[in-house]
């Protein structure tokens, strides 16, 4: 790192203006459609780079994260669909209503140097302490899931004693979160049985 570059605080990338403006509006995209009182957290490892894919974008159509995120809040029940006809803005109305609410441990995609090696997996290791007070003081969700294998490294420092909360895996590692209806089906189906659990 040069002298007088900037590291992010969302991330711990360095953050030129254009990565800090993306954060920032990706920011004001999720604080607008944060439910009031979250029941559950998707917890996923580093925010999707397409917008396309970001839950909370402005988007013309939803794809890969965004569209598994739907299936599981079960807005969407059926591979491949976008959302039959419905704009985002109504999709993300719908998401909202369910208590479901989606944050990353990296709140931004992750630069291409760092794609090769283990840069992710120190990225999140210096977040993680970060993400849990996060959690724990300002979301304050009902239950906390982890998503995608990029966790499993850091799958032991999210405890319910760490987060206040319960936090659901899938046998004791994050659920695999790889755009198949299979991963989404055995997610959708364990949030089920937990809100089950506490009604």
């Amino acid at each position: 790192m040069t002298k007088g570059n900037l590291i992010c605080d969302g991330c711990g990338q360095s953050a030129s203006p254009e990565h800090l403006a993306a954060r920032f509006r990706r920011l004001e995209w999720a604080t607008r459609f944060r439910p009031l009182h979250i029941q559950t957290l998707l917890l996923g490892a580093v925010t999707p780079a397409n917008d396309a894919e970001y839950i909370y974008a402005d988007a013309e159509k939803f794809s890969g994260e965004a569209s598994d995120v739907l299936r599981v809040a079960g807005i969407l029940q059926v591979a491949g669909v976008d959302g039959a006809g419905k704009s985002p803005e109504v999709l993300h109305h719908e998401l909202q209503r369910t208590g479901v609410f989606v944050v990353h441990v990296l709140e931004c995609p992750l630069e291409p140097v760092l794609e090769a090696g283990d840069g992710l997996a120190q990225l999140l290791a210096k977040r993680v302490p970060a993400t849990l007070t996060r959690i724990r003081r300002s979301l304050k969700p009902r239950r906390v899931a982890l998503v995608g294998a990029p966790l499993n490294s850091a799958v032991d420092s999210f405890t319910a004693e760490a987060l206040g909360c319960e936090v659901i895996l899938d046998r004791g590692s994050a659920f695999k979160w790889d755009g198949t209806v299979e991963s989404a089906e055995t997610l959708r189906a364990a949030l089920s049985l937990a809100a089950a659990a506490t009604r």
